[in-house]
This record gives C-alpha cells, sequence and structure tokens, in this order.
C-alpha cells in the first residue's frame, strides 16, 4: 500500500468551550494538514480522544472529515479497544468505504498474552473488508505485540498490511523490518522514532507533531526515505523540543496546545485528560517563536 507510505497524522478531535465537537476547526485542521504536503490521515485514534466520543460523535467526524478531505488524501480510520466481540461487530457495521485502511491499537488493560493479541487480531482481519494496520504501543497498553506474533498474522491474515510500531525499541523495530515480507508496513508511532525507523527501511510515520508543523515534518520524513540524511537529520534535531513538550503533559493536550498557538482549533480536551498548563503553553510558544527563527 504505497499510498500509506510518508507522513500520516493522527488528528485530533478540537471541542467548543463547552466540549461540543468544533467543527469548523475540524475542516480547519483537514486543510491545514492537506496543504502541509502530509500524505495521508488517520482518524478517531487515540490522538483524536476516540475513547470519550458517542457513537454519533464518531459519525460526526467521519462525516465531516470525508466531505473536507474531498479525496485530496488517503483516509485511515481507527477501530480499536479490548472488546475483541465489539470490535468485530463495530467493523462489520461501520461503512468503510471512504477509508484504505483501518488502524486498530492492541488490547490495553487486559494484557493478552501472544496467542490472546493474535486471535484478537486473526478475527478483526475476518471481520473487516479494509485492510488492517496493527497498532504497538506497550507504554499505553501494558503488553508489547513481539514480532514473531506479527510475523505470524502478516502470513494467516492476508488483508493485516502494516504495523504502526510505537514500542521506542530500535532492536525490535530493525527485527520487525528484517523479518516481515517487503511489501509489509512498518510505520513509526513515535515522532522521535520516525526517522530512525526510516532509515533502518520502514515506511514512514503516523504522527503527532506532524499535525502542528505539517511542512517541515513531511519534508523530513520526505528526505529520509529519499536517502537524504543528513538534511533530514538537521530537520528533526530542529523538532526535538517540540516532539518532548507533545508529550510532557500527555497526547493530545501538546498539540491541541501547539494548534491553538497557531490560532487554528482551542486547546480543550475531555476529561479524564486536561488541557496543558499556563507553564507548557508558555514553552510550547517559545519552541515556535525559536523554531520559526532556525526556519527562516
Amino acid at each position: 500500500m504505497k499510498n500509506l507510505q510518508g507522513t500520516g497524522v493522527a488528528l485530533i478531535t478540537p471541542f467548543n468551550p463547552d466540549l461540543s465537537i468544533d467543527i469548523t476547526a475540524l475542516r480547519r485542521i483537514v486543510n491545514y494538514c492537506v496543504n502541509g504536503n502530509v500524505d495521508y490521515l488517520v482518524i478517531l485514534g487515540t490522538t483524536g480522544e476516540s475513547v470519550t466520543l458517542t457513537s454519533s460523535e464518531k459519525q460526526l467526524v467521519i462525516d465531516v472529515v470525508v466531505q473536507e478531505n474531498a479525496g485530496r488524501l488517503p483516509l485511515v480510520i481507527g477501530v480499536g479497544g479490548n472488546n475483541t466481540k465489539l470490535l468485530a461487530e463495530e467493523l462489520k457495521q461501520t461503512s468503510l468505504k471512504d477509508f484504505e485502511a483501518v488502524l486498530s491499537v492492541s488490547p490495553y488493560y487486559n494484557k493478552p498474552t501472544q496467542e490472546g493479541i493474535y486471535r484478537h487480531y486473526k478475527t478483526l482481519a475476518e471481520a473487516s473488508d479494509k485492510p488492517l494496520i496493527l497498532y504497538n504501543v506497550p507504554g499505553r497498553t501494558g503488553s508489547n505485540i513481539e514480532p514473531e506474533t506479527v510475523l505470524r498474522l502478516a502470513q494467516d491474515c492476508t488483508n493485516i498490511v502494516g504495523i504502526k510500531e510505537a514500542s521506542g525499541d530500535i532492536t525490535q523495530i530493525r527485527k520487525l523490518i528484517r523479518i516481515l515480507p517487503s511489501d509489509f508496513l512498518v510505520i513509526s508511532g513515535d515522532d522521535f522514532m520516525a526517522l530512525p525507523t526510516i532509515t533502518e527501511g520502514g515506511a514512514g510515520v503516523i504522527s503527532v507533531l506532524g499535525q502542528g508543523l505539517p511542512n517541515e515534518f513531511s519534508r523530513m520524513i520526505k528526505l529520509g526515505l529519499e536517502g537524504e540524511e543528513k538534511e533530514a537529520y538537521t530537520l528533526h534535531n530542529s523538532m526535538m523540543e517540540g516532539m518532548k513538550l507533545m508529550f510532557k503533559e500527555g497526547n493530545p493536550a501538546g498539540i491541541k496546545s501547539l494548534l491553538e498557538a497557531h490560532g487554528i482549533c482551542g486547546s480543550a480536551v475531555r476529561l479524564p485528560l486536561v488541557e496543558a498548563s499556563p507553564k507548557l503553553k508558555v514553552e510550547i510558544d517559545e519552541f515556535l517563536r525559536v523554531f520559526s527563527k532556525i526556519k527562516a
């Protein structure tokens, strides 16, 4: 799936002060990313606070993004959780006609064995009429999808086409790239590891900061994929402080604050998350001020 190589961005769900979905801001974010030369958009993932959205709100996000994107970029939808049966039913009942693939986070809290993870994803693959991308983020889920399990799924399920890998473990990333079929997408799920993943042979990134600095982040990824590592790492180093700040008080509080600084949306998040502190907002403003000078 070459159309899912390069820079994907995990879209936030912007809220009004009363915590209803800010449709105008959502449209603005879509256009900001499209005009920023990213390669594809991911909606209703963990960055989109999908776990705090109702079914009708999720459909609203789908409708707005599909309409505003108007076919300009490929779209990926997040459908994940820790109840396999319910997820399979959701995949069967959700219209996926506007999406290239489904991104599904590994079951959290349950801490399944590798066999449990395998059976979970095999069930979802059988329920989905679109390709499936695994999402490994042990720091949030409490369990790791081991490379051998990914290989087994890649071999046994023809519509499992990639993994968003956010273990932060370069040894594991190298092993994935080495043992998986060459057309299986190994996508970084960690902004810090995006460029190292690409230089090891990975396919790209699904980024958080890339939503706030789309031109610069997508250029870094493009340069990395083209083998221009020196210039790519110059950009990487200039954005490292921003990468740190995005997760200093949790995601998506940081990226919403950065987008607020750009005048694109507000910084409100839904409980149990809280918006960025005044101190972090000042630090993000300072990062943008310094970064704009470097960029110039």
